[in-house]
Protein backbone atom coordinates (compact mmCIF):
# COMPACT_ATOMS: atom_id res chain seq x y z
CA UNK A 1 0.00 0.00 0.00
CA UNK A 2 3.16 2.55 0.33
CA UNK A 3 3.66 2.50 -3.26
CA UNK A 4 0.18 3.84 -3.79
CA UNK A 5 -0.06 6.71 -1.49
CA UNK A 6 1.81 8.89 -3.57
CA UNK A 7 -0.30 8.31 -6.62
CA UNK A 8 -3.45 9.12 -4.67
CA UNK A 9 -1.79 12.15 -3.53
CA UNK A 10 -0.98 13.55 -6.92
CA UNK A 11 -4.29 12.27 -8.41
CA UNK A 12 -5.91 14.67 -5.42
CA UNK A 13 -3.93 17.21 -6.68
CA UNK A 14 -5.19 16.74 -10.53
CA UNK A 15 -8.37 16.66 -9.80
CA UNK A 16 -8.34 19.32 -7.05
CA UNK A 17 -6.69 21.90 -9.87
CA UNK A 18 -9.16 20.79 -12.90
CA UNK A 19 -12.03 21.84 -10.11
CA UNK A 20 -10.97 25.12 -9.88
CA UNK A 21 -10.52 25.57 -13.18
CA UNK A 22 -14.49 25.45 -13.27
CA UNK A 23 -15.30 26.99 -10.32
CA UNK A 24 -18.61 28.06 -10.23
CA UNK A 25 -19.32 32.07 -9.24
CA UNK A 26 -19.96 33.33 -5.67
CA UNK A 27 -22.60 35.97 -5.81
CA UNK A 28 -25.19 35.43 -4.00
CA UNK A 29 -27.02 39.25 -3.55
CA UNK A 30 -26.34 42.44 -5.10
CA UNK A 31 -27.54 45.80 -3.60
CA UNK A 32 -27.64 49.20 -5.93
CA UNK A 33 -27.84 52.31 -4.85
CA UNK A 34 -27.50 55.70 -6.68
CA UNK A 35 -25.98 58.57 -4.82
CA UNK A 36 -27.70 62.46 -6.27
CA UNK A 37 -25.89 64.04 -9.02
CA UNK A 38 -27.32 67.34 -10.41
CA UNK A 39 -24.90 67.15 -13.65
CA UNK A 40 -25.76 63.42 -14.35
CA UNK A 41 -28.54 61.75 -16.44
CA UNK A 42 -31.50 61.42 -14.27
CA UNK A 43 -31.86 57.29 -15.09
CA UNK A 44 -28.95 54.80 -14.95
CA UNK A 45 -29.14 51.42 -16.39
CA UNK A 46 -27.47 48.75 -14.84
CA UNK A 47 -26.71 45.02 -16.27
CA UNK A 48 -25.49 42.24 -13.94
CA UNK A 49 -24.55 39.35 -16.32
CA UNK A 50 -24.12 36.01 -15.50
CA UNK A 51 -22.50 34.08 -17.74
CA UNK A 52 -22.72 29.76 -17.62
CA UNK A 53 -20.67 28.44 -20.72
CA UNK A 54 -16.55 29.15 -21.76
CA UNK A 55 -18.28 29.74 -25.46
CA UNK A 56 -20.74 32.70 -24.06
CA UNK A 57 -17.83 34.00 -22.06
CA UNK A 58 -15.57 34.16 -24.67
CA UNK A 59 -18.38 36.58 -26.54
CA UNK A 60 -18.45 38.90 -23.79
CA UNK A 61 -17.32 42.48 -25.18
CA UNK A 62 -14.24 44.36 -23.34
CA UNK A 63 -16.01 47.65 -22.92
CA UNK A 64 -19.43 49.17 -21.49
CA UNK A 65 -20.12 50.67 -25.16
CA UNK A 66 -19.38 46.98 -27.08
CA UNK A 67 -21.92 45.55 -24.29
CA UNK A 68 -24.94 48.01 -25.04
CA UNK A 69 -24.41 48.18 -28.72
CA UNK A 70 -24.17 44.04 -28.93
CA UNK A 71 -26.77 43.55 -26.18
CA UNK A 72 -29.58 42.22 -27.96
CA UNK A 73 -27.72 40.25 -30.40
CA UNK A 74 -25.04 38.66 -28.01
CA UNK A 75 -28.28 37.08 -25.79
CA UNK A 76 -30.65 36.75 -28.62
CA UNK A 77 -27.55 33.55 -29.39
CA UNK A 78 -26.97 32.88 -26.16
CA UNK A 79 -29.79 32.41 -24.41
CA UNK A 80 -29.32 29.24 -22.74
CA UNK A 81 -26.02 30.82 -22.01
CA UNK A 82 -26.36 34.17 -20.64
CA UNK A 83 -28.75 35.54 -17.77
CA UNK A 84 -28.97 39.21 -17.37
CA UNK A 85 -30.62 40.99 -14.63
CA UNK A 86 -31.13 44.87 -15.57
CA UNK A 87 -32.33 47.67 -13.51
CA UNK A 88 -33.00 51.45 -14.33
CA UNK A 89 -32.28 53.39 -11.19
CA UNK A 90 -32.86 56.76 -10.69
CA UNK A 91 -30.63 59.23 -9.52
CA UNK A 92 -30.57 59.75 -5.52
CA UNK A 93 -32.38 56.09 -5.12
CA UNK A 94 -30.92 55.18 -1.90
CA UNK A 95 -31.14 51.28 -2.35
CA UNK A 96 -32.48 48.26 -4.25
CA UNK A 97 -31.63 44.69 -3.88
CA UNK A 98 -31.69 42.92 -7.18
CA UNK A 99 -33.73 39.80 -7.65
CA UNK A 100 -31.39 37.26 -9.20
CA UNK A 101 -31.16 34.19 -11.47
CA UNK A 102 -32.14 30.65 -9.57
CA UNK A 103 -28.94 29.13 -11.19
CA UNK A 104 -26.39 32.16 -10.41
CA UNK A 105 -24.34 29.52 -8.32
CA UNK A 106 -23.70 27.74 -11.49
CA UNK A 107 -22.41 30.97 -13.40
CA UNK A 108 -18.62 30.51 -14.52
CA UNK A 109 -18.41 34.55 -14.42
CA UNK A 110 -20.73 37.71 -13.44
CA UNK A 111 -20.02 41.04 -14.53
CA UNK A 112 -21.46 44.24 -14.40
CA UNK A 113 -22.14 46.85 -16.72
CA UNK A 114 -23.64 50.37 -16.28
CA UNK A 115 -24.59 52.94 -18.74
CA UNK A 116 -23.29 55.49 -16.17
CA UNK A 117 -19.42 54.95 -16.98
CA UNK A 118 -16.98 56.02 -19.86
CA UNK A 119 -17.75 54.41 -22.75
CA UNK A 120 -14.00 52.50 -22.50
CA UNK A 121 -14.80 50.60 -19.47
CA UNK A 122 -14.72 46.76 -19.19
CA UNK A 123 -16.65 44.78 -17.51
CA UNK A 124 -16.74 44.57 -13.41
CA UNK A 125 -15.64 41.36 -12.58
CA UNK A 126 -18.12 40.38 -9.47
CA UNK A 127 -17.57 36.30 -9.56
CA UNK A 128 -15.65 36.23 -6.36
CA UNK A 129 -17.81 38.46 -4.45
CA UNK A 130 -20.77 37.01 -2.45
CA UNK A 131 -22.58 39.95 -1.34
CA UNK A 132 -22.17 43.06 -3.88
CA UNK A 133 -22.09 46.56 -3.51
CA UNK A 134 -22.87 48.95 -6.61
CA UNK A 135 -22.99 52.40 -6.15
CA UNK A 136 -23.42 55.34 -9.14
CA UNK A 137 -21.92 58.32 -7.94
CA UNK A 138 -20.42 61.19 -9.74
CA UNK A 139 -17.68 59.80 -11.29
CA UNK A 140 -19.33 56.46 -12.14
CA UNK A 141 -19.82 52.60 -11.24
CA UNK A 142 -17.97 51.29 -8.13
CA UNK A 143 -18.41 47.97 -6.84
CA UNK A 144 -17.53 47.11 -3.60
CA UNK A 145 -18.04 44.07 -1.41
CA UNK A 146 -21.14 44.21 1.19
CA UNK A 147 -21.07 43.26 4.83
Amino acid sequence: MKYYRPLVTSAFFVVSSLLSLCSQAEVRSVFVQSTLDYNAILITEVDVVFVYSEDALAMIPDTKSAWYGNKRQLLESSRESIDVVNLFIPQGFDSSMLSLPERRGEALKVFVFGQHDVSTRAPIDISAMENVQVEINQFGIVVTPRN
